[in-house]
């Protein structure tokens, strides 16, 4: 390789003329010296590519300051010829002990100078080339393992999240009192003795889905057995297959190990698939086919593997409406709905808002240690009248929030912070008639204004205020007085 460094180190400066004279026409870059201490500075400072070393020389011999070199960790990788007319076998083998790579003999072939050179940088070069290319090698299945480890762990704290969640809520996430909920327990009851029957849950998000699946997976007799919960939103789109069904090492770039997928992971549990109809097309066929013949063949595996799994999926879209327009298979959507459980928003349990805002009240106020308050019939007024687009779980969030403002105090309308959808209208007319029904007593049905002024504008005491005509410090000073 042109501009590649070459250090003659010779006592006499015709040899370093002649090797000279036959290495630069070749473009090699000549550095000399006559002595050790100059040999072992010039390559330590300038890590020539090939040192050609004399033996003999007045001092240091050569032998001497190959050692030296060998023993520097920033030359102890260059390649150290001797040139000699010290060839016999004695000082051959001296030679190699030191270090040395080859010998060139004394007087030598101009030829014979080129081709051992040459040699023993592509030799180096290689080598370079070979160091270089396992630290990479290294690095990248450091990365790889670090990524697999990473990745492992993130699906052992998703479940042990879920199951955390699970320990929260329970069955006694089930709070409430209305027919619909009613109707939920009995299915997942009936449910009990079907235990290899596949179910599909839809509802709107914040129903409390992945706690219907836990539920029934809890109440059949697949209860000691894995609870693998899958997000199909959150399946990198390259990784699906992997993740789902396992593989096998060396499938591809980065499988260093033999993985198990979800499916072997839940055999003889549960597989619950959140948010099945965002599922690609593609995966959709193989996950048909898994449902149909119960067995999994990993990436780059070609047995496949019996497995023992209920499938519970949900989805919030209209799986209807996607079939119709072909990104949901039909036949993939009768393997899941062997069994349809439909969870209702928290607007059509409206009896049910008050005992779960208590169960909050009570969990949240365990949880942060602090004395669990009262919550007001103006606030509980409040909550059922709210839409609640985020249903269950916008009034988890809706009472953990109250909880932390209200500060040991009361909860009030004023602590809520209320989103999406505006509070269920009152009936027709009332509106018009605003005194229809209230109290004749004054201060009785300045209450009850309040109240309604609250309910009209979801909790908002500004916008009351507005609403009634007077300054907010009047409906604060009501609070109190009710208060007290």
């Amino acid at each position: 390789m042109i501009g590649e460094k070459i250090l003659i180190v010779d006592d006499a400066p015709a040899n370093i003329r002649l090797l000279a004279g036959v290495l630069e026409p070749r473009g090699y870059e000549i550095l000399t010296a006559s002595n050790a201490d100059q040999a072992l500075r010039i390559a330590a400072k300038t890590h020539p590519d090939v040192i050609l070393l004399d033996v003999v020389m007045p001092g240091t011999d050569g032998f001497a300051v190959c050692r030296q070199l060998k023993d520097a960790e920033t030359t102890r990788a260059i390649p150290v010829l001797f040139v000699t007319a010290k060839d016999n076998t004695e000082s051959l083998l001296r030679g190699f002990r030191c270090g040395a790579v080859d010998y060139i003999s004394k007087p030598f072939q101009a030829d014979e100078v080129l081709v051992r050179i040459e040699t023993h940088l592509k030799i180096a070069r290689l080598t370079t080339e070979l160091v270089d290319r396992n630290a990479e090698l290294e690095a990248e299945i450091g990365r790889r393992q670090e990524a697999e480890g990473a990745r492992r762990a993130a699906t052992e704290r998703l479940v042990t999240l879920s199951e955390q969640d699970m320990q929260r809520w329970g069955i006694s996430g089930f709070v409430g009192r209305s027919r619909l909920l009613r109707r939920i327990l009995s299915e997942i009851e009936r449910l009990h003795q079907f235990a290899g029957t596949n179910v599909l849950i839809t509802g709107e998000s914040g129903t409390g889905k992945e706690l219907v699946a836990r539920a029934i997976h809890c109440s059949s007799p697949r209860a000691s057995a894995p609870f693998i919960p899958v997000n199909c939103v959150a399946i990198p789109g390259e990784l699906a297959e992997s993740l789902l069904f396992g593989h096998t090492r060396g499938s591809f770039t980065g499988a260093l190990t033999d993985r198990k997928g979800w499916f072997e992971l839940a055999d003889g549990g549960t597989l619950f698939l959140d948010e099945i109809g965002d599922m690609p097309p593609a995966l959709q066929a193989k996950m048909l086919r898994v449902l149909e013949d119960g067995q999994v063949v990993p990436v780059g595996g070609s047995h496949p593997k019996r497995v023992d799994v209920r499938v519970v999926a949900a989805t919030n879209a209209d799986l209807q409406e996607r079939m119709a327009r072909g990104t949901f298979r039909e036949d993939l959507y009768f393997r899941l709905a062997r069994y349809l459980v439909e969870m209702p928003p928290l607007r059509d349990r409206v009896e049910d808002i008050g005992p779960l805002a208590e169960h909050f009240l009570t969990l949240f106020a365990t949880e942060m240690r602090v004395p669990k308050p009262p919550l007001t019939p103006r606030a509980l007024a409040l909550l059922e009248s709210h839409a609640f687009p985020g249903n269950v779980r916008e009034l988890k969030n809706m009472i953990e929030r109250a909880l932390i403002e209200s500060a040991g105090r009361p909860i009030e309308p004023f602590h809520f912070r209320l989103i999406g959808r505006p509070p269920r209208q009152p009936p027709p007319g009332a509106r018009d008639a605003p005194a229809a029904g209230l109290p004749l007593n004054l201060e009785a049905a300045e209450q009850a204004l309040i109240k309604r002024a609250l309910q009209e504008t979801a909790g908002n005491i500004v916008e009351a205020a507005r609403l009634l005509g007077v300054n907010r410090s009047r409906i604060y000073r009501r609070f109190r007085h009710t208060e007290s």
